[in-house]
């Protein structure tokens, strides 16, 4: 089943796109997939919580996954930080996330 997401870039322009959530993706990998960020500015890292180039900030109010100890401690080292990042890698997409609303933090 897919599920509709809306991700403003960095541009300030906002996309809905349809999410697929059988396949086991991530909002980076689905930010990838659409190509809604320049190649090599999004997932460096390929999705470990290392680096915070997929941090985005929710601005709706969608339950979420809890942060783990990983996403935690390398949003406390990343640029741009407020109280509603959160690094896409670490968001599964799944039925609960059905009109969730989020927008790419600048690139640091």
């Amino acid at each position: 089943m897919d599920i509709t997401i809306k991700i403003t870039d960095r541009e300030g322009e906002i996309h809905e796109v349809q999410a697929p959530t059988d396949m086991n993706m991530n909002i980076m990998e689905l930010v990838r997939m659409y190509e809604l960020a320049p190649e090599g500015t999004i997932g460096i890292c390929g999705g470990m919580a290392m680096c915070a180039s997929c941090q985005c900030y929710v601005l709706n109010d969608i339950e979420l996954p809890g942060m783990g100890d990983d996403e935690d401690a390398m949003l406390s080292e990343a640029f741009n930080v407020k109280p509603n990042s959160r690094l896409g890698c670490q968001i599964n997409l799944t039925e609960n996330l059905e009109g969730l609303e989020i927008e790419l933090a600048p690139e640091s």
